[in-house]
């Protein structure tokens, strides 16, 4: 993994191509901090079917527990509160 100034990237932005179609990822700074990412087709197509899976919400992880699970209610009276 490569990383590259903004300016730098602009200048050889066809070796940084060439380093991605490898399987490199190359990382794009600006003023020190990282902004972008150039990597492969491939690594994006991958990135992309990851971030567009469901998943599903806590109730419905809970759901799939095996053998359930058998919740009881107290017995006892509520309290009371004041509003």
């Amino acid at each position: 993994m490569s990383t590259v100034s903004l300016r730098d990237a602009k200048a050889g932005f066809s070796n940084l191509v060439d380093e991605a179609i490898k399987g490199e990822f190359v990382t794009i700074t600006r003023h020190g901090k990282p902004v972008a990412a150039l990597v492969s087709i491939e690594a994006a197509e991958a990135a992309k079917k990851i971030m567009n899976k469901s998943r599903p919400n806590f109730g419905e992880y809970l759901m799939t527990f095996p053998g359930g699970v058998e919740l009881e209610r107290s017995p006892s009276k509520m309290r009371d509160i004041d509003p």
